[in-house]
């Protein structure tokens, strides 16, 4: 049993494979932001092996994230860079970096909205498709154009251009 009051064990350093496994992406991406300059190793094995510490998994979970919800790489190294490189007082640097977090929250909304829009209008197309699967047309998909289902005042646009005769 340990001692609840004795100072946490420093966590093991981590690979750059160690990286990748607990990312889930590959040593290349791993790299890569370290050559980028947004992963810096802390120390090197006797072997050579970069070593990295839990604040760079840390780092580059979020970076991972970042880089999934649409931050450019050179966003990312703004962000990561803002207090070090801002002259100014900490409420201005504080400030600078709720405005830029702001504006990224702002364009993930956006992007939210669009998806939910389209995740409904896909949705919509596969149920309205299933129709299609009841169609015994000789001439399919030519007779696609004439069908009542293509007529439909509620059709969705993907539905319409997607399924569409003339579509592809």
């Amino acid at each position: 049993m340990t001692d609840p009051q004795a100072s946490p064990e420093p966590s093991k350093p981590l690979t750059t494979g160690d990286l990748a496994r607990r990312c889930h992406t590959t040593v290349r991406t791993v790299r890569f932001y370290e050559e980028a300059g947004v992963l810096r190793p802390e120390n090197r094995s006797q072997g050579g092996h970069r070593l990295f510490g839990q604040a760079e998994l840390d780092k580059l979970q979020l970076i991972m994230d970042l880089r999934e919800a649409g931050l450019s790489l050179q966003d990312i190294r703004s962000l990561f860079a803002l207090k070090r490189v801002h002259r100014g007082s900490p409420a201005e640097a504080s400030a600078k970096m709720s405005e830029i977090l702001g504006a990224q929250i702002d364009e993930m909304q956006r992007k939210i909205s669009v998806l939910r829009r389209l995740r409904e209008e896909l949705a919509s197309t596969i149920a309205i498709i299933g129709e299609c699967r009841q169609c015994s047309s000789e001439a399919f998909p030519q007779t696609c154009d004439d069908c009542d289902l293509m007529e439909r005042a509620d059709l969705p646009r993907a539905m319409r251009l997607l399924w569409d005769h003339g579509a592809g």
